[in-house]
C-alpha cells in the first residue's frame, strides 16, 4: 500500500496535466492585461506632473493672499478664503469691471474667430473636392499658415501691422486708397481687427483639414442621386454636405472654441505684456493680474473661474449634442 501511494499521485499528474497549467495561464493572463496599464503608467504620470498637480497647486493659491511678499515661499501666505473670487466677480468694483470687459472682448473675439475660421475652412475644403490641375500644391499652401510656428507667424505680422512701414498700411492706404491716412493696427480699436485677421489667418487651415477629411467619408452616390433628381449645388450643400459633416462640426467648434478662447500666445506676442482695451483678451488680463501687479492669488482665482466657464461650456456642448443625435436616431 505505501508503495503504489506515489505511483498512484504520479499517474494521477500526468493524467491530468491541465490542474498544473491552470495557475500559469491565469498569470499569463493576468501579465497580458496588466501588460497596457504598465505601459500607460509614465504616460499618466508625467500627465500628473505636467498639468493635474499645477491645476491643484493653481486651485490652493486661489485661496490664498499671495503677492510678492510671499512669491519666496508661497505656503506661508496669509489663508484669503473667497476674498479672491469676490474681487474677481465684483462688478462695480474696478479689478472686476476690467475683468468682465474683458471677458466680454474675448468671448466677441471668440465667436467671430471661430465663425470665421470654420466658413473658411469648409468653403476652402468644398472647393477643394474637385478635381482639377494643381489641387495638391493649393492644399499644401493653405495648410502653410497651420504649420509655421506661432512665434514666427505672429512676429512677421507685427511687421506688417507697423504704422509707417508696413505692408498693411502700403497696401490700403497706398496703393488702393482705401483710408484716408496710414492706420495704427497694434494700439486703439484696430487692434481688435489686427487680432482678429491674425487669429483667422492661422486658425482656418485646421478647420480645413478637419472638414477636408470628413468629405471623403461621404458617398459620392448620394450627389449623383441628388444631381439626377434636380438639385443644385447649394441644395446639394443643405441636404447632404452639412447634415453629414454635423458629428465632425460639433467636435471642430468645441475645439476652435477652446483653442480660441485660451489663446495666449498670438496675443502677447502681437502686442507684448500690456495689450489694448479693445484686444484686452482674458488670458492675457490674467497674465497681467499675476506676473505685473504681483497679485497671484487673484489671479489664481480669475484662472479657476476660466476653468470653470471652459468645463461649463464644453459640458452643455456635449449635453446638446449628444441629445441631438439620439434625436436623429
Amino acid at each position: 500500500m505505501t508503495a503504489t501511494a506515489p505511483a498512484a499521485e504520479a499517474t494521477v499528474r500526468k493524467s491530468s496535466p491541465g490542474a498544473a497549467r491552470g495557475p500559469r495561464r491565469r498569470t499569463g493572463r493576468l501579465r497580458r492585461a496588466g501588460l497596457p496599464y504598465l505601459l500607460l503608467l509614465p504616460a499618466l504620470l508625467l500627465e500628473l506632473l505636467v498639468h493635474l498637480v499645477p491645476m491643484v497647486i493653481g486651485i490652493v493659491m486661489s485661496f490664498k493672499e499671495l503677492t510678492q511678499f510671499y512669491i519666496r515661499d508661497w505656503s506661508t501666505a496669509p489663508w484669503a478664503g473667497l476674498d479672491n473670487y469676490t474681487v474677481s466677480v465684483d462688478f462695480d468694483a474696478p479689478v472686476g469691471k476690467a475683468l468682465l470687459h474683458s471677458f466680454l472682448v474675448t468671448v466677441a473675439f471668440t465667436v467671430l474667430s471661430v465663425g470665421l475660421c470654420w466658413l473658411i475652412g469648409t468653403a476652402a475644403a468644398v472647393f477643394m473636392q474637385d478635381t482639377f490641375r494643381g489641387r495638391g500644391l493649393l492644399r499644401a499652401l493653405f495648410l502653410v499658415p497651420y504649420a509655421l510656428p506661432v512665434y514666427a507667424a505672429v512676429i512677421t505680422w507685427v511687421f506688417m501691422f507697423q504704422h509707417d512701414n508696413g505692408l498693411v498700411n502700403h497696401v490700403l492706404h497706398d496703393q488702393l486708397g482705401l483710408t484716408g491716412k496710414p492706420s495704427f493696427w497694434l494700439i486703439g480699436d484696430n487692434s481688435f481687427v489686427a487680432l482678429l485677421t491674425v487669429s483667422v489667418w492661422k486658425g482656418w487651415p485646421f478647420a480645413f483639414l478637419i472638414v477636408m477629411a470628413g468629405l471623403q467619408n461621404i458617398p459620392h452616390e448620394l450627389y449623383e442621386a441628388a444631381a439626377l433628381d434636380g438639385a443644385g449645388m447649394v441644395q446639394q450643400f443643405r441636404r447632404i454636405t452639412l447634415p453629414s459633416l454635423r458629428p465632425v462640426n460639433q467636435v471642430l467648434v468645441l475645439v476652435l472654441f477652446l483653442w480660441t478662447f485660451n489663446d495666449f500666445n498670438t496675443p502677447y506676442v502681437l502686442f507684448g505684456k500690456s495689450a489694448p482695451e479693445a484686444a484686452d483678451l482674458i488670458s492675457v488680463h490674467i497674465y497681467q493680474a499675476s506676473f505685473v501687479t504681483w497679485n497671484f492669488g487673484t489671479g489664481s482665482a480669475m484662472s479657476v473661474l476660466l476653468l470653470l466657464f471652459l468645463l461649463v461650456v464644453t459640458g452643455v456642448h456635449l449635453a446638446l449634442t449628444s441629445r441631438g443625435r439620439r434625436t436623429a436616431q
